[in-house]
């Protein structure tokens, strides 16, 4: 029964609206009476009707939820008191109601919109954090991103509640997460737009200090890449009245206060402006300040966003002008002239400075404002008017004017943030008034209302399809809900024939009035229309029922503020200014303030019928439809997110809860409708796991056998309610209707309370059978004394006495005889027994002086015999294995250091196993020793019990003197058997523990001779390795032999050729010979690992032989306790532990000391075959290059010889040629052999040499082949003048002559062109063989550097591992040492320059690269230190050894490159930094704080949350397995690339602070994360991060302080909380949390069950006392992005530069050592 007693109810109270009950006594159908007990604890009868019984309470686990409906009881005051626990308690200002956001405004600075509470909201799905205006907006931010589609913010209230804070934080959010790349700032505009808006639309009134008086829709355009590239603003219903008039304590906008406040400034002194009270547009509400509001600076900022948006002096300055013109205007007095007019003077000093202003003509001014034109069809009319008809007329023109230019300014600040690119999508911000009822309602509250009807409706359809869509979702039963529809309303007031248009039909008319439209709708409305009333004590108002409540609206003004006019003639003076702004205000046809206006036609839901007058003017309220028609359109295109701002209380007090005035608004906003909404169908819907983890403990052990949990939980529930129409199964939810949730919470509780009081049962009935039990006893005891008193005084007598008396007396004498006689029998007896004893006992010792005596003797001549014995088989054994080590040392450079590591510390760990097992045994043995005296002792106490039953038998039994005796002999008898019994034994155990000492002497001799059997065979293998590597370097020195006779016999070309191909030859068998070498290698590393592996078996075999050699239980069980007594008298099982012990550290000391001297030998001769090896492949190379060099040349040779053939006449020339080509070939030759022998020092000098040599070669044969051309055709010439001189002499010769001489002419002609067309082809052939000089210089002279930094720079990741750390670093400076040697600066400073930029640039083409960062991390830090320590200075230089010392730079100060490269380090460093939090950061909160540690211990408390259908969980499920996994990961990764051990520590220090802010940021905005249990989970996941920094030797990283925040505030969840006491203690123990973070958990705390409590508001207001003196940040989170300063440790290193290797894989053959 719901209405049972104990239940809680809530009944309607005229103060807080409703009141808490419960019930007394059980209600019974038919009752009419319901018997309360009110808090206060007072009775109470309440009447009650059957068919309506009170709400009932929620519990009280279910209050205080994120969501409103997510409560079982949906009614009402369930959502007022969720309100008031989560507001007044909790401090929490925002709550979810379905889609629903309800802001109450807190009148306080929060601490909850900073930049780290927007990056936390980021990416968060909308439900998984607390409730707040940035979910919302992240919510519409990213449907529009998923879906592409266009989102919609629509924000409303009362004045005072909060609107325009929240537009302007969510627009911010927008700002800050989708920050573009262009230099643009369009985010920075947009926020700009609000400083302005505010300015002149934001006034103050009786309800806030800041009040919108404009509704404004802004949209926010975004591209594909979901950034911000513009904005768009539409603004609503200007409150024009609000310049000519304000009520008592209200103020005129903003910007008039503001400028009259910078009046005295020398940029406004032209306006002529006073103080805001010399004027009467700003004094009439008689409040000029705003209480904490600084005009002036309000006008600084106003005048920073202008310029910010990019609206230049002049223009802000025309603005100033016309709100001063404004001001100067209302102060124009008019005074009254007769009746029925007025005038203005014209000398008027504020008409005359109006004028000036806005470049009027003062005379007409001052007549128009008196007069007005009337236009009839015959004549015009000057009709004068009155002084209210004129004051009238000025305040409508001043209106008009603020009108148009607020409209003005948002057309330049939307042109300001028009964008020219196309819009991808767009998020809407809509900031609008909610529905007011005001004592006097006029046409603004009208139209307000109206506007708040259509947003109703829209949301009431909206609400309805979401809930469709869910159902459809989860595959169940769409039934119809009835909803409130409000369309008859908005018919009521713009259907055809409705109000608007009935108010614009009274407008059209020249005598129309607000008493003629009333009437109309008395007579169309009153009693035909439910909806539409009329007031019965008034004919001048009207009652409209809206959704909220009914409103009276006073008819009054309605007329004037629709037609909303100036006179013609005022118009027409505007028009003719001189001020250009002024006159466009005026135009006829002036601009679309909006860019929308030109593009969207609006359409009518019903048909308007418009005036066909052609005087006919859009009025105020036509205009206002249009705009609503317009927001309309685009929010049915958008999705709409809701936020309803609340206001808490008329008095502006902080978190103050004024329960009338909210359940006022929240009938007004839609809030108690959607709930209503949500009631009338299935408002609870839970998970099927959530159900399962929540309610498995009313589940039977047979339904909880089930594998299907989702059948578990439909089997249950069918079994825990009977009526299943109260509940649906879904595909992946349960949907429970109202009231089951908390029914089931009932039985829930009932059922863990029955668990209690069987529990108490149990105790209590123990507790009390067990004192019954003694009260049981103690009265026994009490009644046995009584009882026994009582009848020893019934028998006493007189006579009774004296003879017991007597008898007592002869009894005494009788067994005192009888017991001296006893004692002297047993005296002698025990003399006796004595004397035997004693006797026996000292021979005994005697017996065992003697033989220890001996013993101690031969042992110490055995022990010395056996200390020499093994000394010398330990120093063979020593000597003999030191080959073996070596090769051991070999096979580990070959073998992958991580293994070898992992061996050494397996052996190590299997040493500290085998000797932590003898510590074991020997503890067991002090055990048994132990047992064995006990078992002693307690031999002697059950002798002692003997002797005294003994002597008791005795006295019984004097009279049998002779059984005793026979008794005493037998005894005798048994004691001499045991005797000579455990003699026998002691004799047998000394003969098998000196038989197992022998066994065990004939084990070690055997392994000794094994040993040196081993050792001869290594000593042999170790001669053949060397005898190998002997042969390793004969054939070197053959190759070299080779190589020497080859260069020798090089005389010609053809000769050269020959020894080049035989060089060929002989380099295919060195390759050959390599391959053999390579494999010979091979197979003696195989065969040495495998004598290594089989060294290691005998070692552990050798080893457990010698600690394992007799077995220790064995002798143990043979030995009894007294033996074990015996032996260990002198502690003989302990010096031979303890000798074997020292035996076998000696062995392991031998062992080690040889290993390192092997392993040096082993590596040196490493180091020789390798080095071999890089010989071998530099001659190959060597071959290669001069095979191709001469084989180019003879190519090149050969076709010009071939094509020097065709000329027989120039064979001597070509010859002569070919003589130079060969003499340049060897002159090549040469160089490259001298390149040869300098090759370890490829500096510029030879360079230059070489290239000057073959350039001077290349022009001298040119300059040979051009004279010896030139002086060809000299003789050719000189022959034909000599000819024509044989002519001239002879002119008689014939004509033959002259004719052969011609042809001869012609030929020698012919051959000339001929000649000097070779000569051309000539030179072209030698500038060929000129460019290939160059081109083979150029690649002689190539940037070394740039083919260092080549082969450096992009290494592949493999190679990292098996390299020694920082080895790129070690080439690098070894370069700049060769520079510093050459003394060469251009170098050093090239090489430098490269090194850096190439660092740069390979971080940069890597920028998300962890293990690329973390290695050039490591090498700029290796190369920055290597320059520190060779550069000379002392503090750098003391750890040196003296070949270091040696190496350093002679020539230059690196201190400045120094510096750049630290500059570079911190650039990669931070950079890695924030690679490893990208990485990390996603896994941190899964799996710090939603993951559940601790099995069974649920720290979440299901709610039901219903989250949006775009809250998609498409997160990992990670785990803390995850963090520490990535953190290994971090850490493996560092450690390979040899990254410093102090920057790692320090960058897990960062890791570390970074996984304590998110986590700890995330639970202060998560409420249902703040639960006892949950501090517990995170207490459990905080070790888990301490066991990890001690695995990896991390302990003094200082990154387990950084985690101290996050381990205070789980603490704060998990101590109490309730005292005074508690308070302190938590003032002085979380001194790492802020005063803002403690008091926020503290207000956050969620009880998970019943039985936990919440955390009162007074204990709050304790904690908060105590910290009120703490001087700490008032910031709720902490900083994310916040890194700690890096420092770089400088390490010298170990590595000496002349025993670095370049491994081959770097390709760097063409360095040379120097």
């Amino acid at each position: 029964m719901l209405c049972g007693q104990y239940n809680r109810v809530w009944i309607p109270d005229s103060e807080e609206v409703w009141k808490s009950a419960e019930i007394a006594k059980d209600y019974k159908v038919g009752d009419h009476v319901l018997q309360l007990l009110l808090e206060d604890g007072t009775e109470m009868d309440y009447p009650v009707d059957p068919r309506s019984l009170p709400p009932l309470r929620n519990p009280d686990i279910l209050v205080g939820e994120n969501d409103l409906t997510a409560l079982s009881y949906l009614h009402e005051p369930a959502v007022l008191h969720n309100l008031r626990i989560r507001f007044a308690e909790s401090k929490l200002i925002y709550t979810y109601s379905g889609i629903i956001l309800v802001a109450m405004n807190p009148y306080k600075q929060l601490p909850i919109y900073g930049d780290a509470i927007i990056h936390a909201y980021s990416g968060q799905n909308m439900g998984d954090m607390d409730p707040h205006i940035f979910a919302v907006a992240e919510e519409a931010y990213k449907q529009m991103a998923r879906n592409n589609r266009n989102q919609s913010i629509i924000v409303s209230g009362e004045s005072g509640a909060g609107k325009t804070v929240s537009a302007r934080y969510a627009m911010r959010y927008f700002a800050t997460v989708s920050k573009s790349s262009s230099n643009a700032h369009v985010e920075d505009k947009v926020l700009a737009s609000n400083p302005i808006t505010e300015a002149v639309g934001n006034a103050k009134t009786t309800r806030n200090d800041n009040s919108s008086r404009f509704g404004k829709y802004t949209e926010i355009s975004f591209d594909e890449r979901n950034q911000i590239i513009g904005a768009n603003m539409r603004t609503y219903l200007l409150e024009k009245s609000r310049v000519v008039f304000q009520s008592e304590n209200e103020r005129n906008y903003h910007i008039f206060y503001q400028l009259c406040a910078s009046a005295q400034q020398s940029e406004f002194k032209h306006l002529k402006l006073g103080s805001a009270e010399e004027f009467n547009y700003t004094r009439m509400g008689g409040s000029t300040t705003i209480e904490g509001v600084n005009d002036r600076a309000d006008m600084l900022e106003t005048q920073k966003t202008f310029t910010l948006l990019g609206f230049k002096e002049d223009f802000q300055m025309d603005v100033f002008k016309i709100l001063a013109a404004i001001l100067h205007l209302g102060n124009v007095q008019i005074a009254t002239v007769g009746n029925e007019r007025s005038s203005v003077s014209e000398d008027d000093s504020h008409l005359k400075i109006f004028c000036e202003l806005l470049g009027l003509e003062r005379s007409q001014v001052a007549q128009w404002l008196c007069n007005r034109k009337i236009v009839t069809t015959s004549e015009t009319v000057v009709k004068p008017m009155t002084r209210p008809q004129a004051i009238n007329a000025r305040d409508a023109l001043a209106k008009k004017i603020y009108a148009h230019l607020f409209d003005f300014i948002v057309e330049r600040i939307n042109q300001a943030l028009y964008f020219s690119g196309k819009q991808h999508a767009f998020i809407g911000v809509l900031d609008i008034y909610g529905f007011e009822t005001f004592d006097v309602n006029s046409f603004e509250q009208f139209c307000i209302n109206y506007a708040n009807e259509k947003l109703q409706q829209q949301f009431n359809l909206h609400v309805f399809k979401l809930e469709q869509e869910e159902y459809m979702k989860e595959d169940i039963p769409w039934t119809l809900i009835d909803f409130y529809d409000n369309q008859l309303v908005i018919d009521l007031i713009e259907a055809k024939m409705g109000i608007l248009e009935l108010l614009d039909e009274e407008c059209l008319l020249p005598h129309g009035t607000d008493e003629n439209w009333l009437q109309k709708l008395y007579n169309n409305f009153v009693n035909k229309n439910s909806l539409f009333e009329k007031p019965r004590m008034s004919n001048t108002s009207f009652i409209i029922q809206h959704f909220a409540d009914k409103v009276e609206y006073q008819s009054e003004g309605f007329l004037e503020k629709n037609r909303d006019t100036v006179y013609d003639m005022l118009v027409e003076i505007m028009r003719a200014s001189k001020f250009h702004l002024c006159a466009n205000f005026f135009r006829e046809n002036p601009v679309p303030s909006s860019p929308f206006g030109t593009m969207i036609t609006v359409k009518s839901a019903k048909q308007v019928i418009k005036s066909n007058s052609k005087h006919f003017r859009t009025t105020v309220g036509n205009k206002f439809r249009s705009s609503l028609y317009l927001l309309m359109e685009t929010l049915n295109a958008t999705t709409p997110h809701y936020v309803r701002c609340i206001k808490p209380n008329d008095e502006k007090l902080p978190f103050e809860f004024d329960s009338k005035r909210i359940v006022q608004q929240l009938r007004a906003c839609g809030v108690l409708e959607t709930i209503r909404i949500s009631a009338q169908s299935y408002p609870s819907r839970w998970t099927y796991i959530e159900f399962y983890s929540r309610y498995g403990i009313l589940m039977t052990q047979q339904e909880l056998s089930l594998s299907d949990k989702k059948e578990v939980c439909k089997v249950a529930l069918h079994r825990l309610i009977q009526d299943s129409n109260q509940y649906q199964f879904g595909k992946t939810k349960i949907f429970f209707r109202a009231g089951q949730v908390a029914y089931l919470e009932k039985l829930r509780l009932d059922k863990l309370r029955q668990g209690c009081i069987v529990i108490q049962k149990h105790v209590r009935g123990w507790l009390q059978r067990r004192k019954f039990l003694r009260e049981r006893q103690a009265a026994l005891t009490i009644q046995q004394y009584f009882r026994g008193q009582q009848t020893v005084r019934k028998a006493i007598t007189a006579t009774a006495l004296k003879e017991a008396w007597a008898a007592i007396i002869l009894q005494k004498h009788c067994r005192g005889y009888l017991v001296r006689n006893l004692y002297q029998l047993i005296r002698v007896a025990t003399i006796t027994i004595q004397a035997y004893s004693r006797g026996f006992l000292a021979r005994r010792q005697y017996r065992k002086l003697l033989q220890e005596h001996k013993a101690v003797i031969i042992q110490k001549y055995a022990r010395a015999w056996l200390a020499r014995r093994r000394f010398q088989s330990i120093r063979r054994f020593v000597l003999n294995i030191q080959l073996t080590y070596r090769v051991q040392h070999l096979q580990k450079k070959l073998e992958d250091q991580s293994r070898e590591n992992h061996g050494l510390v397996e052996k190590l760990t299997s040493l500290a196993a085998l000797r932590a097992s003898d510590l074991e045994k020997v503890q067991r043995l002090e055990a048994e020793l132990e047992k064995a005296a006990t078992h002693r002792h307690n031999y002697e106490e059950k002798g002692r019990r003997y002797r005294d039953t003994v002597e008791e038998r005795l006295a019984k039994l004097q009279k049998h003197n002779t059984e005793l005796e026979v008794q005493k002999e037998r005894a005798e008898l048994k004691l001499r058997e045991k005797t000579e019994e455990l003699k026998e034994k002691m004799d047998d155990l000394t003969r098998q523990l000196f038989e197992d000492v022998q066994k065990e002497e004939q084990q070690r001799l055997l392994l000794e001779k094994s040993f040196e059997l081993k050792t001869q065979d290594y000593e042999k293998q170790t001669e053949s390795l060397k005898e190998e590597i002997k042969a390793l370097k004969d054939e070197k020195t053959q190759l070299h032999r080779q190589l020497d006779e080859e260069r020798v016999t090089s005389e010609s070309l053809k000769g050269e050729v020959a020894r080049l191909s035989k060089q060929a030859k002989t380099i295919s068998e060195f390759e050959k010979e390599i391959e053999l070498l390579q494999a010979q290698k091979i197979d003696v590393e195989k065969h040495v690992q495998s004598q290594k592996r089989e060294m290691r078996e005998k070692m552990s075999e050798v080893t457990k032989q010698l600690l394992e050699s007799y077995d220790i239980e064995d002798v143990r069980s043979r030995l009894s306790v007294e033996d074990l007594e015996h032996l260990n008298e002198d502690g003989e099982l302990w010096f031979a532990y303890e000798g074997l012990k020292k035996a076998t550290r000696v062995l392991e000391s031998h062992f080690q000391s040889q290993k390192d001297c092997y392993e040096k030998e082993i590596e040196a001769l490493n180091f020789k075959v390798v080095h071999l090896s890089q010989e071998i492949n530099h001659l190959q190379k060597l071959f290669r290059e001069e095979t191709d060099i001469n084989e180019s040349i003879r190519h090149e040779v050969t076709r010009l010889t071939s094509e020097n053939m065709m000329i027989p006449d120039f064979k001597q020339q070509i010859s002569e040629l070919e003589k130079q080509k060969q003499d340049l070939e060897i002159r090549l030759t040469e160089q490259n052999e001298k390149m040869k022998g300098n090759q370890n020092h490829p500096g510029p000098a030879l360079r230059d040499s070489t290239m000057e040599e073959m350039r001077g070669q290349a022009n001298a044969v040119q300059n040979k082949m051009r004279t010896k051309g030139k002086e060809r055709l000299m003789d050719k010439i000189q022959e034909l003048q000599e000819a024509s001189k044989l002519l001239e002499e002879q002119p008689e010769a014939d004509s033959e002559a002259k004719s052969i001489f011609q042809q001869e002419a012609s030929r020698l002609t012919l051959e000339n062109r001929d000649l000097e067309e070779e000569l051309d082809m000539k030179n072209r052939m030698i500038k060929k063989l000129q460019d290939q000089v160059k081109a083979l210089t150029k690649k002689i002279e190539k940037d070394y550097r740039g083919m260092l930094l080549t082969a450096l720079l992009p290494l592949p990741r493999g190679v990292v591992v098996n390299m020694i750390p920082g080895l790129p670093a070690h080439i690098l400076f070894m370069c700049v040492r060769y520079a510093d040697s050459l003394n060469d600066a251009d170098m050093l400073k090239s090489l430098m320059n490269s090194t850096i930029n190439g660092i740069k640039q390979v971080v940069k083409e890597h920028l998300e690269d962890l293990e690329m960062l973390s290695f050039w991390l490591s090498n700029t830090c290796h190369f920055l230190n290597c320059l520190k320590q060779y550069s000379g200075e002392e503090e750098f230089m003391k750890h040196n050894s003296p070949h270091q010392k040696k190496n350093c730079l002679n020539n230059f100060d690196l201190t400045e490159y120094r510096q750049i490269l630290s500059d570079v380090a911190i650039r990669i460093y931070h950079q890695f930094i924030l690679v490893m939090e990208n990485n990390i950061q996603p896994i941190i909160v899964p799996g710090m704080l939603e993951y559940e540690s601790l099995q069974g211990i649920s720290g979440l408390k299901p709610t039901g949350f219903r989250k949006r259908s775009s809250s998609i969980d498409d997160t990992d499920a990670y785990t803390m397995t995850s963090v520490l996994q990535q953190l290994s990961y971090f850490y493996s990764t560092m450690c390979q690339n040899g990254l410093d051990p102090e920057l790692v520590r320090q960058a897990v220090k960062q890791l570390f602070y970074l996984i304590g802010a998110v986590t700890l940021n995330s639970l202060l905005l998560r409420k249902d994360m703040c639960s006892c249990r949950k501090g517990m989970q995170i207490r459990c996941n905080i070790s888990y991060l301490e066991e990890w920094l001690k695995d990896k030797n991390l302990q003094n990283s200082l990154a387990k302080e950084t985690l101290e925040p996050l381990s205070q505030a789980a603490w704060l969840l998990q101590v109490k909380k309730i005292t005074d006491s508690d308070a302190k203690e938590i003032s002085e123990c979380c001194t790492s949390l802020s005063a803002v973070q403690i008091i926020k958990i503290l207000n956050s705390y969620t009880p998970i069950d019943d039985f936990e409590k919440r955390v009162t508001p007074s204990f709050v207001r304790k904690v908060q006392a105590l910290l009120n003196n703490r001087g700490d940040s008032s910031q709720l989170m902490l900083d994310t992005k916040y890194i700690f300063q890096v420092t770089f440790p400088f390490t010298t290193s170990p590595h000496a530069l002349e025993m670095i290797q370049i491994p081959s894989s770097f390709k760097l053959g063409f360095l040379r050592r120097l």
